[in-house]
């Protein structure tokens, strides 16, 4: 829940004065001193007596109202009856923990009454005139939580799961005059709640809305809304900020020990079987871990809970129905909340289609998710490489006096990636020393960075120069993603880093298909699917296998999930959704989107995106024009499929406007548009992110 400033100009208010509160705790300060040290010879009533009995009890609460009573130019926080608890972010608003006897003044003491250390959105260039109010008219990111049950279908049960929140309010926050005025009352400060607030997901499972919010808050609400509606992200229960955080592993160093070992893909050098048995083995080990450590806790993660959740926010935001962008797994969670609350759904979008009832089924998240992506590297990585030519893309530079074409090029890479399969590549980085560039590191980036059609450029500057035996350029990339913990980093003392939440993904996946039937041969069962997967993907057959693989055990450690949506998809909605399958998503296929259109019929329209990438992120000005239509009206296509084309082609984004992103990536350091591409990976998927 943390975010740097970004911050311009100067305070006027850098220099406070003190409130009337802290005035009196100061008098009644002095008073205690002064009854003490008049009365002191009364019997029980020693200075030192009270100072061994009451003293420290006394200075933590005289400093607790101290904070609490902590002054800004717009008012305290948070304010009172607000199910959020909202207060200004800054570096230091992390969640009490669950065992936390009072977690709401824990929280208020982490407000920091100064504006300077807020995150505020970007300034206009008007806001930064010489003298102006440096805040005016930026948006604020406000972070907070929400108690919710851990178990909604046992109301006796006392534990709960605090969500994490961030709201990016456009409005910003309203200054107020005098200290009096907010003390007495708390909504002169609290700036305009917009008309609706626009809930985000990114999917995963497993990945952090209010890192999504950081990221992307300001670009959705333009996008979206015109910049007219809030922003408001979540982490979901096990997920990052959000307590409890599901992460069996005590380091992520320790999670990064293994990956090696237990993740090589079945085409690279050595025995399948062997291969399986240890991932298998290592499967078991963590989930063992997990149940050491969480108990029960993964029954009640599935999505069915987890769509409890989202209308426990809607309820919180005091908003009569829900809206809201939702991408890749956040349309499962979508789908499940839309039919569970028919009645609450407003304007909803969901983005980059997963179909839920193949979730259903036995390690059906994996194989559900193949059908694209073998197209999205020959049509898209490969074919439009050749079409934007060499001066964009590297690839498409000759070898020799060789002709480039599409077969040839094929050819090629193919070439490169058996060589790597059975005989790994050697590196070397003085920042990291000796390394290998293994054939499922290679294959896993390639798979990471179809799902972002800006990271192309690097990518095939890299497969270049490794084709050419240059493995620098591959070694500093595979340095940038494989690694939760980076040895080169140094390490803060105190507090020690939290481990990230990477087991919540696979816990969520086996309890939502749990009541699928197990087969009856064990791990040749599984091995048949990993042969099958990889048939039928090369690309992203072995990664999501991968995702599937744990549900082997996931019943040795758990009974059934505490609620599992198992209804239909066609119920009547308030309002339908609005749904949106990309042509060429290496993740989740075009048929999604046709299957879940079938079933939900009347109860939805359909946008065919065009273009290249997970999500409709490939811009498309014909898909921006209905989405915002859709938000900020509520208007539909009359039709019930609409196709939509993005405005320009992979390698060439923006080469004729002043909107030039990564066109000539060839030019800029591609290093850093790789880095750039996996701090967004990570927080859209970061399932696709540890593997070597």
């Amino acid at each position: 829940m943390k975010k740097p400033s970004s911050l311009g100009g100067s305070n006027p208010d850098s220099q406070y004065r003190p409130s009337w509160p802290k005035v009196l705790v100061a008098i009644s300060l002095v008073g205690i001193a002064t009854f003490f040290t008049l009365y002191s010879h009364l019997p029980g009533l020693s200075y030192e007596g009270f100072r061994q009995q009451y003293y420290h009890d006394l200075v933590g609460l005289v400093g607790g109202a101290l904070q609490s009573y902590a002054q800004s130019p717009y008012g305290r926080f948070p304010f009172p009856d607000d199910p959020f608890h909202f207060i200004p972010c800054t570096n230091a608003t992390l969640l009490p923990a669950l065992d936390d006897s009072n977690p709401v003044q824990s929280w208020a003491r982490l407000f920091d009454p100064n504006p300077e250390h807020w995150s505020w959105g970007a300034p206009t260039s008007e806001q930064n005139v010489q003298g102006r109010d440096p805040y005016s008219g930026r948006g604020i990111y406000l972070c907070g939580y929400l108690q919710v049950p851990l178990d909604y279908t046992n109301k006796s049960e006392p534990r709960i799961v605090r969500l994490a929140v961030t709201k990016y309010q456009v409005s910003g926050l309203v200054r107020i005059n005098t200290a009096i005025n907010t003390a007495q009352s708390s909504s002169p400060a609290a700036g305009s709640k917009s008309e609706r607030t626009i809930i985000v997901d990114p999917g995963g499972p497993g990945a952090s809305g209010t890192s999504l919010v950081w990221r992307a808050a300001e670009n959705f609400t333009k996008r979206l809304s015109d910049g007219k509606f809030d922003i408001l992200g979540w982490d979901p229960r096990g997920v990052n900020a959000s307590l409890p955080s599901i992460a069996c592993f005590p380091h992520d160093a320790f999670r990064d020990r293994w990956s090696m070992l237990t993740g090589q893909y079945r085409e690279a050098a050595g025995s399948p079987q062997v291969k399986l048995e240890l991932a298998d083995a290592m499967n078991n080990a963590t989930f063992h871990a997990c149940k050491e450590k969480y108990g029960d806790i993964p029954q009640f993660l599935s999505t069915a809970f987890v769509a409890r959740d989202m209308e426990e926010i809607r309820k919180a935001l005091d908003e009569d129905e829900v809206t809201g962008y939702l991408v890749s797994y956040g349309t499962s969670i979508g789908q499940t909340y839309a039919n569970m609350f028919p009645h609450s759904v407003g304007r909803l979008i969901l983005d980059a289609l997963e179909y839920v009832r193949d979730h259903r089924q036995l390690g059906g998240f994996g194989w559900a998710a193949l059908d694209n992506t073998t197209d999205v590297w020959r049509d898209g990585f490969l074919g439009e490489c050749l079409n934007a030519g060499p001066k964009y893309c590297a690839l498409s530079q000759p070898r020799g006096s060789e002709t480039v074409s599409l077969q040839n090029l094929e050819d090629r890479m193919r070439n490169l990636l058996v060589s790597l399969s059975q005989r790994p590549i050697t590196g070397y980085l003085e920042s990291s020393g000796p390394s290998l560039i293994t054939y499922s590191a290679v294959v896993s980036a390639i798979y990471g960075a179809l799902h972002n059609a800006d990271s192309w450029p690097a990518l095939a500057q890299m497969l270049y120069e490794l084709e050419a035996g240059n493995s620098t350029l591959a070694t500093a990339f595979l340095d940038n993603s494989e690694w939760e913990y980076h040895p080169s980093t140094s390490c803060p003392t105190s507090p020690r880093p939290r481990p990230l939440s990477h087991e919540l993904g696979p816990l969520v996946i086996c309890a939502d298909s749990y009541d699928a039937p197990l087969p009856p041969d064990g791990l040749l069962w599984w091995q048949s699917l990993w042969a099958n997967m990889t048939t039928r993907s090369w690309i992203s057959g072995n990664e999501e296998f991968f995702s599937v693989l744990p549900c082997q055990h996931f019943r040795t450690y758990w009974p059934p999930p505490a609620e599992l949506y198992r209804g239909d998809l066609n119920h009547t909605l308030k309002n339908p959704l609005l749904l949106i399958a990309e042509t060429h998503d290496p993740a989740t296929p075009l048929r999604n989107g046709k299957n879940l259109l079938n079933e939900m019929g009347k109860n939805a329209r359909l946008i065919v995106h065009h273009g290249y990438g997970h999500s409709s992120r490939d811009k498309s000005s014909c898909t921006d024009s209905i989405i915002r239509a859709f938000i900020l009206n509520g208007t539909l296509p009359a039709e019930q499929e609409t196709p939509c084309y993005a405005d320009g082609k992979p390698y060439l984004y923006g080469s004729n406007t002043t909107e030039f992103r990564t066109g000539s990536a060839v030019a800029q350091d591609p290093i850093q548009i790789w880095r750039e591409h996996i701090q967004e990976l990570a927080s859209w998927n970061p399932r696709l992110v540890l593997r070597r």
